[in-house]
């Protein structure tokens, strides 16, 4: 069974400097064509813009109106005081090895 290739088309586009820099290294370290990259990119581009965006639920918005209230009344905790309160920034011990005797 033969397999029909469709016709491509050659597009010429422009990108600065750094981007060029970026799409050089990718491909070099990924083994591919610039066409290959950009080829993915746009499918990855298109799957993006297709995904529907979701309508947040009358639950959700009264959610959203509470949690701005709260800030606006200035009852929220900082990130840094949540890190103090619950120790977040300390070193996590190991645990130890139960012992069999």
């Amino acid at each position: 069974m033969a397999t029909i290739t469709k016709p491509r088309t050659k597009l010429s586009i422009s990108l600065p400097a750094a981007m060029v820099e970026e799409v050089e290294r990718a491909r070099q370290i990924e083994h591919r064509t610039r066409s290959e990259l950009v080829r993915e990119a746009l499918r990855t581009y298109f799957a993006m813009s297709r995904l529907p965006e979701e309508e947040p639920t009358p639950e959700e918005i009264r959610a959203l109106r509470r949690g701005r209230a709260a800030v606006a009344r200035g009852d929220f905790v900082t990130l840094d005081k949540l890190r103090d309160r619950y120790q977040l920034d300390r070193p996590r011990r190991r645990a130890s090895r139960k012992v069999s005797r």
